[in-house]
């Protein structure tokens, strides 16, 4: 064993601990001769959980020690919360994994990583009742979790519940009668609005300096002026990160459309105006939040995106937003709107769980991670337990349930979701028969009435022509490599390249060309023509 994979070794090993210690040591009593569960001791597991950040202790969640007693398994858990993609390197390549991986996986890993991975397909069909059901009702999915050599290394999430996008711009309606303001309706509208904000005092705090007009995300990212695309006739879709989309079943890239470089030059305009936040471009998601969760009830932002009123700008402020329809670029514009149609995005996900191909337990494994997928615990996994304890989902005693409201009032209802259970990195069938039987929360059905606004240019999304659900598309080992290589290339010269634009007087129009032609020479034409020929696998297997 050389140096560099002795190290690698001895990381993995400090990573998972005593976790990894017994990984996958076999306790006789747990199993009978056929590897099902005796009435014995319970089957010993060693599992990683890669949460969110805010998730408690997944040992203080009573729904997940009722499931591991209902499974009769012992699970002993590594939970990782930051930095897993680097660490990840490591444990994978020492081959020593724990028997299950909870949202701790990739496509790519199975690739790079062959051999170290268990094909799931016959043991779901051996004894994985809930995850037949689920794959019985949306084959898509069993698509989704099928690998290019056709077999299973992990399984997916659906939870069915959540709407058709994203991202909802908001804009503060105090603000716009506190100055005698209408909604704004077109770019020019919304420019002549945020000069507005900038210069009137519109939280009447007696201090001009210090409202923010306009605030996003860097561009890649959800909640970014990305979306104003839509307002050119761009159709985005599933919120795909690096720029890629369809139009007219042909794969594109927005970074070298030119609509982006009409985006750039408007947002250049109001950057050059004072009317976006100067950290715009570096700022931190969490520091994003935090600035437009205001002071007290002095909001500090007065046009930007986000998932919901009151997860964007907190309990106190949420009231004073409204979610704005798609701008039309100019009153005579005759572009067709368009808004990101995300509902793949939001509904399906891939890689929830994986498990080990070294495990001697892979039945009692397997028959652990069916348990997840039994509608009702699925609930569990989203919104939190059904118990007194938990106090995640009321029981109605006649087949409904309702979400509760945060145990803890401090918290808004998303942040008290992720901070209980495993949220939206746990693996769920939420089975579409449900969807009429739970009461959601009332953050949820905020999202609903905001994202309404949205109704008539998400139904325009067209499966076959616009719609580019990445997830579902499958690539050779060869075509992955190929195309990391190639986006780390093309990352290095867009994201510099908008950032520059945005914050000096450059010439986008004299640069446009230049630019498009680069993007294109460090591999995006060869990334779009790999991208192209899954797609168009893809809608081969579409009715």
């Amino acid at each position: 064993m050389n140096l560099k994979r002795m190290m690698a070794a001895l990381f993995a090993c400090c990573l998972v601990g005593a976790a990894l210690t017994g990984c996958g040591g076999k306790s006789e009593s747990s199993v009978n001769k056929n590897g099902n569960a005796s009435t014995n001791e319970p089957t010993k597991l060693t599992a990683i959980f890669v949460k969110h950040s805010l998730t408690k202790d997944v040992k203080d969640m009573k729904w997940l020690s009722d499931l591991e007693k209902k499974a009769n398994v012992d699970i002993e858990w590594q939970q990782i919360s930051a930095d897993w993609d680097q660490k990840k390197s490591a444990l994978f390549a020492s081959g020593e994994i724990p028997d299950l991986l909870f949202n701790a996986t990739k496509n790519s890993d199975f690739v790079q990583f062959n051999g170290l991975f268990e094909d799931l397909s016959p043991l779901i069909e051996k004894n994985a009742p809930n995850i037949q059901k689920m794959y019985s009702d949306h084959p898509e999915l069993k698509t989704l979790s099928t690998q290019a050599d056709g077999k299973i290394y992990s399984t997916p999430r659906y939870k069915g519940l959540w709407p058709s996008s994203t991202a909802t711009m908001f804009i503060n309606k105090t603000w716009l009668d506190n100055l005698g303001l209408k909604v704004p309706t077109t770019w020019d509208e919304l420019e002549k609005t945020l000069i507005a904000f900038r210069d009137g005092d519109p939280n009447k705090n007696g201090d001009t300096k210090d409202e923010i007009p306009m605030d996003f995300n860097p561009i890649g990212w959800s909640f970014t002026p990305k979306l104003l695309l839509g307002s050119l006739g761009l159709p985005l879709s599933d919120d795909v990160p690096d720029g890629y989309f369809t139009e007219d079943a042909q794969v594109k890239n927005f970074y070298v459309d030119e609509r982006f470089k009409t985006l750039m030059q408007f947002l250049q305009k109001l950057y050059s105006e004072n009317l976006i936040n100067k950290e715009a471009i570096t700022q931190d998601y969490s520091k994003y939040q935090s600035l437009a969760r205001g002071n007290g009830s002095t909001a500090k932002v007065g046009f930007t995106w986000g998932w919901e009123t009151g997860d964007r700008f907190g309990n106190e402020l949420k009231d004073q937003y409204i979610a704005l329809p798609q701008l039309k670029q100019h009153a005579d514009s005759t572009d067709e709107l368009y808004w990101s149609y995300d509902y793949y995005n939001q509904n399906f996900g891939d890689n929830a769980v994986a498990m080990s191909a070294n495990s001697k337990n892979k039945d009692a494994a397997m028959r652990f991670i069916d348990a997840f997928y039994e509608p009702t615990v699925s609930l569990q996994v989203l919104f939190g337990g059904m118990n007194d304890t938990d106090k995640g989902i009321k029981d109605n005693g006649d087949g409904t349930y309702q979400i509760l409201p945060p145990a803890d009032p401090s918290l808004d209802p998303g942040s008290w979701k992720w901070t209980n259970t495993f949220a939206d990195n746990g693996p769920m069938y939420v089975a579409d028969d449900l969807k009429d039987k739970v009461t959601l929360g009332t953050d949820m059905q905020a999202v609903f009435k905001e994202k309404s606004v949205y109704n008539d240019l998400l139904a325009k999304a067209d499966l076959k022509t616009n719609v580019y659900p990445q997830a579902f598309m499958k690539y050779s080992t060869e075509d992955i490599n190929t195309m990391a290589m190639n986006q780390a290339n093309i990352n290095n010269v867009t994201d510099q390249q908008w950032a520059q634009w945005l914050t000096t007087k450059a010439d986008i129009e004299k640069e446009w060309g230049a630019y498009v032609a680069k993007v294109n020479r460090v591999g995006l034409k060869q990334n779009l023509e790999i991208r192209q020929k899954a797609y168009d696998a893809y809608l081969s297997t579409l009715k």
